[in-house]
């Protein structure tokens, strides 16, 4: 290692003899060595090689295996890490004050940093050149950059858009923080190659990522997925030789062009605006958690005509997010500061969307005057029902199109939709996690329209593209996940918080014009459909060694899977990552580390580790339906009771149980 490291300042032998030691002695993995060679070796400056020694002098082998143990994959999500280390170095910290930002982002292989963002994009890029080439495309590749106000965000997307533009392609970069949904949205209407947006969504302060868009406006997948991933991974410096002047791309600033035309496409969203224009009593509170939805979500509550209110400490942008302990709208915590401000002022719904906006938390007032927080699947089914009731009560739909409409739930969100959509005479379409999966689809019904019909689709009103799929595709009217995410319309290819907050307010405005609470409206839901309850949860295991752990239990489930659950059988069990399995559409479904066992008591369990997140998770799945007509009230009322304890004591089992996998 000392011939690699000669170039750099400091006792580089006795550096060597350290990390050789820790080697021997078991604290620093082979594949540590290996990445700190490599990044040192190439380092454009001493920023690398004074973190790493100062780690090395401090005995830090923990932190340096957490940071060095495997270059930051770029997977099919794009890449997402740490970009504030645990230890924060010294030159890391450089001219920031002790409670400022570091001024350097976390130096390593497996970290989210410059190191990192220039492979990524260049290997997008790389991939956006040979594939213009292969549709004989002679137009530059365009690319469209977001990002959110993390810490860090600014900075990574500047660089993004500077190695984009040195390696021939155009770059058009938002003048501020931006959402997800509009940069979906923005890659469709700009007609842009792909895009990129830097978040790391409701991830913790110390995190980041670099999220990857195809020009269908989707997050990418096979057979782009494949191929910008065997890109960027084969390049490991951030070395590299520009193109010549004449043929670098330019980077062009937008901005608030794009808002307005994002914002009237969001206004068609709302399916009964009369309904709207008479809501004058319905009280709202909104908090964007300093992230990005108060760009879009404030002037459209207001065009709108919506009575609303803003928590004041959380909207504007702070990276920290210093207001919460996390900013996810999932988490009742999060919520604090908009619940009592909806007591204060006496409000019916509260709702708040994460950072970088794809996802929406709702809280509503129950009848007794408290505030009740919704799950993600609750809050999904609201929106499912009533878009579909609304559609049919307008007239878009009826019993002959029906067949011709949609619905897209995941795998792991609650069969409350699919019984909803089945009663209506619509198609439910399960995917796997991940809003690209229901992207793809909205990517498939646009191509069944024939070619002549769809060669401006993207310029086209949402009536006129209603008409083209009901009449030749298939029209969708909703798609979520129970992790928050939701969308009513194909105009954005992602989960869209923007969309999520207005169509749920028109929600409220519904139940508040019926004299009912949206609580009270649910269990009505539950009274004709039947009682559909879920709960979720996971297991965190952090760094190099919490890796392998997850990696051994998932594949426990595989391997040794449940044959019963607290003496019920299990009847079937879906193995996403070995079997074949379609949907109801006959679309084979992607192969992914997946299993879900149903019990012979009609329970379900789903397991999956987390794509972005250092933990595997849990979803517990009960139902009752009525056998004759409705649940009274009285009824439902006892079977909420009975099916939760139900699964509080499955998930104790499964706790208990995975504890016992892991220690076998």
């Amino acid at each position: 290692m000392t011939e690699q490291l000669a170039a750099m300042s400091g006792n580089v032998e006795e550096l060597n003899s350290r990390i050789e030691r820790a080697v021997a002695d078991g604290q620093l993995m082979q594949s540590t060595v290996k990445n700190i060679r490599s990044l040192l070796t190439a380092a454009p400056t001493d920023l690398y090689f004074n973190s790493v020694h100062q780690l090395v002098d401090g005995c830090e082998w923990s932190e340096l295996n957490d940071r060095f143990y495997q270059t930051l994959a770029f997977g099919t999500g794009g890449l997402r890490g740490r970009t504030i280390g645990k230890i924060v170095t010294t030159a890391e910290c450089g001219a920031a004050r002790e409670d400022e930002r570091p001024q350097f982002p976390c130096v390593g292989t497996n970290a989210m940093n410059f190191f990192n963002v220039n492979r990524a994009t260049r290997g997008l890029v790389a991939y956006l050149h040979d594939w213009n080439e292969r549709q004989k495309i002679s137009a530059k590749p365009k690319i469209v950059i977001a990002h959110d106000p993390r810490f860090f965000s600014k900075e990574f997307a500047e660089v993004a858009a500077k190695v984009a533009a040195e390696n021939g392609c155009d770059a058009c970069v938002f003048d501020g923080p931006r959402s997800v949904p509009e940069l979906s949205f923005a890659v469709r209407y700009l007609k842009a190659n792909a895009g990129i947006v830097i978040t790391a969504s409701h991830n913790p302060p110390y995190d980041n990522g670099y999220k990857v868009y195809f020009s269908d406006g989707a997050q990418v997948i096979e057979p782009h997925a494949s191929g910008i991933i065997a890109k960027v991974n084969a390049i490991t410096t951030e070395s590299f030789t520009p193109f010549p002047k004449d043929r670098q791309g330019k980077v062009t600033m937008i901005g608030k062009e794009i808002d307005q035309v994002y914002m009237r496409r969001l206004e068609t969203l709302i399916l009964d605006p009369q309904m709207i224009r008479e809501a004058k009593s319905l009280r709202i509170v909104y908090t964007p958690l300093h992230g990005t939805g108060s760009v879009i979500i404030k002037p459209m509550l207001t065009r709108l005509g919506f009575n609303f209110r803003v928590v004041p400490e959380q909207d504007r942008f702070d990276g920290r997010f210093p207001t919460v302990k996390s900013p996810n709208p999932e988490n009742s915590e999060a919520l604090t500061m908009a619940v009592d401000l909806a007591q204060k002022e006496d409000a019916d719904l509260v709702v708040a969307t994460d950072p970088d906006c794809d996802r929406m938390g709702a809280a509503v007032r129950r009848k007794d005057g408290k505030m009740l927080l919704l799950t993600g699947n609750q809050t999904g089914s609201l929106l499912a029902w009533y878009r579909i009731k609304t559609l049919f009560d307008k007239g878009v739909l009826n019993e002959q199109n029906a067949p011709r409409a949609v619905i897209i739930k995941t795998f792991v969100t609650t069969d409350l939709q699919k019984a909803i959509a089945e009663h209506y005479g619509l198609r439910c379409v399960e995917t796997l996690t991940g809003f690209k999966y229901i992207g793809a689809k909205l990517g498939k019904y646009e191509r069944a329209i024939p070619e002549q019909l769809r060669q401006n689709y993207v310029d086209l009103t949402e009536q006129e593209t209603r008409r083209l799929r009901l009449a030749h595709s298939s029209f969708y009217v909703f798609g979520g996940e129970e992790s928050y995410g939701y969308s009513g319309a194909d105009f954005v290819r992602d989960k869209d918080g923007n969309g999520a907050v207005i169509m749920f307010c028109e929600v409220a405005a519904y139940a508040k014009a019926r004299r009912q609470t949206v609580d009270q409206l649910l269990d009505e839901i539950f009274s004709t459909f039947g009682y559909f309850a879920e709960k979720n949860g996971s297991l965190v295991f952090e760094g190099a060694e919490g890796a392998k752990k997850i990696e051994r239990l998932a594949d426990s489930y595989s391997t040794k899977p449940f044959s019963q659950v607290l003496g019920s059988r299990v009847v079937e069990i879906k193995n996403f990552e070995t079997n074949m399995i379609e949907d109801v559409e006959g679309d084979l479904i992607p192969k992914e580390k997946m299993s879900i066992f149903a019990l012979e008591d009609g329970t379900r369990i789903a397991i999956r580790p987390s794509g972005t997140e250092p933990k595997i998770k849990y979803y517990l799945f009960a139902q009752r339906r009525p056998e004759n007509g409705k649940f009274d009230f009285a009824h439902l009322s006892r079977i909420k009771a009975q099916v939760s304890e139900k699964l509080d004591r499955l998930w104790d089992w499964l706790q208990k149980d995975a504890e016992s996998r892991l220690n076998k």
